[in-house]
């Protein structure tokens, strides 16, 4: 048997898979977060060990026997939050999040010198995590005096299961410390935060082992001795494992709170100043790049709380087939957007709204605008030299069909949707842990499951949906004439 953990911002899922990866069963331990200031977004660590031995207990409720057969653990995280710890490894304060954009001016000041995009290979968001540290050097110098290690999420989640202090390439290219091209931190980037080696961790890929589950916690779990801590990945990564999205050419859509475009790469390919994040993935010798918009079924549900309606019950409305646009456009910036904008304060809009504007043409353009952010995505990969073919679709939003073909459409692709099961971060982290145990082939296990359907574009509405696109393309400089 084999876990995956999870530590996502809204909880801890544990998923047991065996050596076929036929998922065994899964918990779940629920986590919420702290906002005390405007823009501010923080948890405390303790917080995430309680979710986990939480998410845990569920699982061994049902499954103690076979959580007593465990070999291998993987491990997946939220990216870019700051963990600190001083010199007895006690945590400083609440970590601070990837949706934290409180260090704006400090992601600026570093972005400006031109090192962190050439050796980073991405612009320094306020997300990530180096202008975090930067942040609290210029705000609370007491705490930074005492710092001593910096960890992300699932790192310091490692810490307390094997004692090591370890991170792996995913998660650290989100930081602005890595040479992404070298998998390696770059003591240049550390030194413009005021740090160096001494302060991160050590690096691993996902696939290798990374430490040892302690006694106590093996223990407690029903675990044998020796069960093997693999490296592990970001969330997007480890889904990526869980997709078999590893391999030149293989790309998802997701289509959750926010959403993702991911390629896999054989090569490191930056092109920071198209907004697209270039990362090393969990295998070796890998890279991906992934255009993100930061609304996405974020922007469908807050469309049906306006309108007093299950998100569902909209998408249903507009029946199977796929419409011409209408004429009206939702640009769906609803908290900025990241690619290929790169602006934290732009906002949305619905333009070109008429008598004529019913609830079913103001939902068909959400979901369109959508589409066509990721269209923007698209045109961004492909600056950046990936192209591709066709994309398979995950996430709550895959549910809807009428947004997928809106979406193979808008991209002129086809849309793979796969058959049932459960293959995003938690059951990638699970295969991260069956490969550093046994040291299989990552590329013979991290496999993409079968398809259900494919949904091609409608040529009918190519060009309709190329005439929608330019409106949508051409209101985004007006917008932020009139919002700046």
């Amino acid at each position: 048997m084999y876990l995956g953990l999870d530590l996502g911002t809204s909880g801890v899922k544990a998923l047991l898979i065996d050596e076929n990866q036929k998922i065994v069963g899964s918990g779940t331990g629920h986590l919420d977060v702290s906002r005390p200031h405007s823009g501010w977004s923080e948890q405390d660590p303790s917080h995430w060990i309680r979710a986990t031995e939480d998410a845990v207990a569920a699982l061994k409720t049902t499954h103690g026997r076979e959580l007593a057969a465990v070999k291998g653990i993987g491990l997946s995280g939220q990216m870019h939050g700051a963990t600190l710890l001083d010199a007895g490894d006690q945590v400083l304060r609440p970590c601070i999040l990837w949706n934290d954009t409180r260090s704006h001016a400090e992601a600026a000041e570093l972005d400006a010198n031109p090192k962190f995009r050439s050796l980073s290979g991405n612009i320094v968001f306020p997300g990530f995590t180096a202008p975090k540290i930067a942040w609290v050097r210029n705000n609370e110098p007491d705490i930074f005096a005492r710092l001593q290690r910096v960890l992300l999420p699932k790192d310091y989640l490692r810490f307390w299961l094997t004692g090591e202090h370890v991170s792996e390439m995913s998660d650290a290219a989100g930081t602005s410390w890595l040479d992404v091209g070298k998998r390696a931190w770059s003591p240049e980037l550390l030194a413009a935060t005021g740090l160096d080696e001494s302060y991160m961790p050590s690096l691993v890929e996902g696939t290798e082992v990374s430490g040892i589950l302690k006694p106590d916690v093996a223990a407690r779990w029903g675990m044998g001795d020796k069960v093997v801590v693999a490296g592990g990945a970001g969330d997007n990564a480890a889904s990526a494992c869980g997709m078999g999205t590893v391999g030149e050419g293989h790309a998802f859509v997701s289509l959750g709170t926010s959403g993702v475009l991911f390629a896999a790469n054989r090569a490191y390919l930056p092109n920071p100043e198209s907004a697209v994040h270039t990362f090393c993935h969990a295998l070796p010798d890998t890279w991906h790049q992934m255009g993100v918009i930061l609304s996405a079924t974020d922007a469908l549900n807050w469309y049906a709380g306006i309108v007093s309606r299950k998100a569902a019950e909209l998408t249903d409305e507009l029946g199977a087939d796929l419409r011409a646009p209408s004429g009206v456009t939702f640009l769906p910036y609803l908290s900025g957007e990241r690619t290929p904008l790169n602006d934290s304060a732009i906002r949305g809009s619905f333009q070109g709204l008429e008598h004529a504007s019913d609830r079913a043409a103001l939902t068909q353009a959400v979901l369109e605008g959508v589409a066509f952010a990721f269209r923007d995505c698209l045109h961004a990969l492909a600056a950046a030299g990936t192209r591709l073919e066709r994309v398979t679709a995950v996430g709550g939003g895959s549910r809807s069909t009428y947004w997928l073909k809106a979406i193979a459409t808008a991209l002129n692709i086809p849309v793979d949707v796969p058959a049932d099961g459960d293959f995003g971060a938690a059951f990638g982290a699970a295969r991260l842990g069956l490969i550093a145990a046994e040291g299989a082939d990552p590329h013979a296990i991290c496999v993409a499951p079968a398809t259900d359907t494919t949904i091609e574009p409608d040529a009918n509405l190519i060009g309709a949906f190329d005439a929608a696109y330019n409106r949508y393309h051409n209101l985004y400089p007006a917008l932020k004439g009139v919002q700046s």
